[in-house]
């Protein structure tokens, strides 16, 4: 697509506030630390994190951008076997805080890393267990919105295969598909966007279900949606911090940092919670509402910086740049 600077600025805005929003949650997550008058790149948390690391969120989602950055459809076996062998190459070097569900897969399929055993022994997982709908892919889904900004059912699919790589519960699967079609939606016209509007993509069995989700995060407080370990309600909190969060009317831009940090108050998860916000309020509002404080520490696997999430992003978009 040809995108104007503004629709680049917030394309460039999508993992570079994911990030922020992780790595600024990552030292508070479950109570690890009080959090102040505001939360702060303060490291620590489960993993023990250095100021502004980003965690496994942000991790698993670089794996996905490097795909996308190449220009893949993310629904062919060759992407997804992409993806796959990134994921497989951030859990071999041991990294700390990564989820149960998502740790099990990944260690069973890494004799063999392909997408299709992955995506198996997350079925295999699902159909044992009926426990499959964590919020591990939906932390981590935004590059799938990049990929396939031209295209929002070819972005369902590519979304649903995504998460199917360790997640096969199908509301695990659709909250990708939903937060990824909003992402699109930011990104393309500046707005937030009318979540019912994009349900409709979803398959017409969870229409009801997601429009009563999406009622619910609008009418309540944000920090009712504790626990949000569930992929549903990972999204509804995220939903609420930020419609809920008033955007300032000196500066609307300061919303991203009001919304992420309302975000993080909810408390439980709060790197994943604060890592999905940051993909929607960097969509909205760009990558140069990010504050430059965040910026300049914010960092992680594979060894990169903000300025990598930056052109990574900047690549999936733009064909010229390739």
């Amino acid at each position: 697509m040809n995108l104007t600077p503004d629709q680049t600025d917030r394309a460039r805005g999508v993992l570079l506030a994911a990030a922020c929003g992780d790595a600024l949650g990552a030292g508070y997550e479950f109570g690890s630390a009080p959090l102040g008058d505001h939360p702060e790149m303060i490291g620590g948390g489960l993993g023990d994190f250095a100021p502004g690391e980003w965690t496994d969120d942000t991790s698993q989602l670089y794996a996905i951008a490097l795909v996308a950055a190449t220009g893949a459809d993310l629904r062919t076996s060759g992407a997804l076997d992409d993806v796959a062998a990134g994921f497989l190459r951030w859990y071999a070097g041991n990294p700390p805080d990564v989820g149960i569900q998502t740790s099990q897969i990944l260690a069973a399929a890494a004799p063999t890393p392909s997408a299709a055993a992955m995506t198996r022994h997350a079925a295999d997982h699902f159909a044992r267990t009926g426990r499959a709908g964590g919020n591990g892919s939906l932390m981590r889904t935004a590059p799938v919105a990049l990929a396939h900004l031209d295209d929002p059912r070819a972005l369902v699919e590519a979304a649903t295969a995504v998460s199917a790589l360790t997640h096969a519960d199908p509301q695990a699967m659709q909250a990708c598909a939903l937060w990824c079609l909003a992402i699109r939606e930011s990104v393309l016209s500046g707005r937030l966007p009318d979540l019912r509007s994009l349900v409709a993509y979803l398959p017409e069995s969870s229409h009801t279900f997601w429009n009563e989700r999406i009622t619910e995060a609008e009418a309540s407080e944000p920090g009712r949606f504790r626990p949000n370990g569930w992929a549903v309600a990972a999204l509804q909190a995220a939903w609420s911090a930020i419609v809920r969060t008033p955007v300032p009317d000196a500066g609307p831009a300061g919303h991203l940092v009001a919304a992420l940090e309302t975000a993080i108050r909810i408390g439980d998860d709060t790197d994943t919670v604060a890592a999905i916000a940051g993909a929607l309020l960097g969509a909205r509002w760009g990558a140069s509402a990010v504050p430059g404080e965040w910026r300049r520490i914010v960092h992680g696997w594979p060894g990169d910086t903000a300025d990598g999430l930056v052109r990574l992003a900047h690549l999936a978009v733009d064909p010229s740049e390739r």
